[in-house]
């Protein structure tokens, strides 16, 4: 129970709240200590003070009559509810109380300081004959040449002031508890509507780190945890449809593999177990050369998606003349277009402006644009290649429309992301358009697309124009993952 977060709290915040209310109780009790002591104090001094208006002729005054003034005074002593009043002779010991009861004829602790002091006063807090706790002042007479006649003595019991005190630090002691009380328990009500959800959460990680995807966690507040709740539940999804992305992936990697391993093993066994016609041996190797190309690619797929996860997937980067790369390209897929009966067509221009870039990387992209569209264009249909420069955005624009089966609106924004497929029916692995998606950004430039069904689809590839001031800035402060080079 007291662990992690209740340990810090009753550590951090339980603890200074105690350690507070505590201070504040001592100290409470303190003031109402020495102001009930202080009170009783100034009554007895103000007594001492009185005594000058008592004995006013010292001159006169000798020990006979001294007493008799102070056994009158202690007789009629009007405050004997509050203290008693005691007569001492010029040795110190008690002749008469205020209280009527005899003298003890005890020498009296505190004399022989007021004798010596200069104003002649002495104070005593401690316990009486009787037990009892109580605060005296002790007051000298002198005559006028110095003799000590006696002494005047105030005696206080300190029983009401304790009592106030006990009763004040009794009060603020109750308060504090309670007050403790209360904060333990909000804080421990606080602390369970964090440590629930927060082990909740634990569980239901725990359950996804497992594999179990399909976990989800109950949100309770709306707060920074129930944000958390369903950040960590939207992770699961996102999780789950990346696991059946991934499944899917593997399941169409794997027979885009078996497919044309089977032509090449095939077509190998014909030709090892006979020696096949010249027309024959021509076809077999044909399906091997082609369907060998076929692996190439899907294996060079595979390796720049591993670089594009990893971040190692680099450019390196010079000026260089577009044209040249589209032309190739187009060149490498016009036959593939003949032999299946569409129409590849290039508009190609005389020239166009410089740009700074990958150009084997941007071959590769124009293919893969390409090579879709070709996938989704049906026998008799048509491909389109222009190449333009925009002059508003600075950019040079490359252009692939085909009029093929086009894709459906809720599949368009998800066609560049891993793995995903529109159309499960056409062989690919699902990766080549995020590849191509992640070159193009490399560049800083960008791949949109428009598609209606059963309209076409159209591709528009857009780079920026080269600036020799914006290639001096990538010389000197290259961008992560791209290399420049002259």
């Amino acid at each position: 129970m007291f662990k992690g977060i209740n340990k810090r709290w009753l550590i951090n915040t339980f603890g200074v709240v105690l350690a507070i209310i505590v201070l504040l109780v001592i100290t409470l009790s303190v003031a109402v200590h020495s102001l009930c002591y202080n009170t009783v104090e100034g009554a007895l001094v103000s007594r001492c003070e009185e005594l000058g208006s008592v004995f006013p002729d010292y001159t006169a005054e000798n020990t006979e009559s001294f007493m008799s003034k102070a056994t009158a005074y202690a007789s009629n002593f009007e405050y004997k509810d509050e203290m008693e009043v005691e007569v001492l002779d010029s040795t110190g010991h008690i002749v008469f109380t205020s209280t009527g009861f005899e003298a003890d004829n005890e020498v009296i602790s505190g004399y022989d300081d007021a004798a010596k002091a200069e104003n002649g006063l002495s104070r005593f807090v401690g316990r009486s004959s009787s037990g009892e706790k109580v605060m005296a002042y002790v007051r000298v007479i002198r005559n006028a040449q110095g003799k000590e006649l006696g002494a005047i003595r105030y005696v206080s019991s300190l029983r009401n002031a304790d009592s106030k005190v006990l009763i004040y630090t009794l009060i603020a002691s109750a308060v504090g508890l309670i007050i403790i009380v209360v904060v333990g328990l909000s804080g421990y009500y606080f602390i369970r509507s964090i440590i629930k959800p927060v082990q909740e959460m634990t569980d239901t990680a725990r359950r996804i780190a497992q594999g179990d995807f399909s976990a989800k966690i109950d949100k309770m507040y709306d707060d920074e945890i129930g944000e958390l709740c369903d950040s960590i539940n939207d992770m699961a999804k996102e999780l789950d449809a990346n696991e059946k992305l991934k499944n899917d992936f593997i399941s169409r990697v794997s027979h885009e593999l078996r497919t044309p391993l089977t032509a090449i093993k095939g077509w190998a066994e014909t030709m090892q177990y006979g020696v096949p016609d010249r027309i024959t041996l021509e076809k077999g190797m044909s399906v091997i050369v082609k369907e060998s190309s076929r692996l190439t690619s899907l294996v060079e797929e595979l390796l720049d998606f591993s670089k594009l996860q990893s971040g190692r997937l680099t450019m390196q980067m010079e000026r260089m003349d577009i044209l040249a790369e589209i032309d190739e390209a187009v060149y490498m897929l016009k036959e593939r277009a003949l032999s299946e009966g569409k129409h590849l067509l290039y508009d190609d221009p005389e020239e166009m402006p410089i740009i700074y870039g990958d150009k084997n990387r941007l071959k590769q992209v124009f293919l893969n644009v390409i090579d879709n569209a070709l996938k989704y264009t049906p026998e008799g249909g048509m491909i389109g290649v222009q190449v333009y420069q925009d002059f508003k955005e600075h950019t040079i624009k490359v252009v692939v429309a085909d009029n093929g089966c086009g894709i459906n609106a809720e599949d368009l924004p998800k066609v560049k992301d891993k793995f995903y497929k529109a159309n499960q029916k056409i062989n690919g692995s699902g990766i080549g358009l995020a590849v191509a998606d992640e070159i193009i950004k490399m560049h800083k430039g960008s791949l949109d697309i428009e598609s209606s069904p059963e309209v076409g689809t159209t591709v528009t590839i857009s780079l920026p124009i080269f600036n020799e001031a914006a290639a001096l800035d990538d010389d000197s402060q290259p961008l992560g993952g791209i290399t420049p080079q002259q």
